[in-house]
């Protein structure tokens, strides 16, 4: 199976989750809320799961093997690394294209 698209969500808190992923495979089978977040070694992902009693919880979908799971955090962290790159630059760019001259003329 192929990595064919991820989307990523970019969440602002200062907590540890950093984003929320959708990954699609061979354009057929998509797996959402797969959560990206900051560890003590840098980012790991934490597969979709549901709560079974009080403490627990059990994943509804993960990789079998560990160059599967490589694999998706790749994929994952990549597409994160490229969202925040974006979103940087955008922040950084001036609200406003128009000289402040040219902006008071106006008016």
């Amino acid at each position: 199976m192929q990595i064919t698209d991820v989307r990523i969500k970019l969440l602002n808190t200062d907590n540890r989750l950093k984003a929320i992923a959708s990954v699609t495979f061979d354009d057929e089978i998509v797996i959402h809320d797969i959560k990206l977040i900051e560890g003590e070694e840098g980012l790991f992902l934490a597969m979709p799961s549901r709560r079974i009693g009080n403490d627990r919880y059990r994943d509804i979908a993960h990789p079998i093997s560990s160059p599967a799971r490589e694999k998706i955090e790749t994929a994952v962290i990549n597409k994160y690394n490229e969202e925040s790159t974006k979103q940087s630059s955008v922040e950084a760019e001036p609200v406003s294209e128009k000289p402040l001259e040219s902006v008071e003329n106006e008016e």
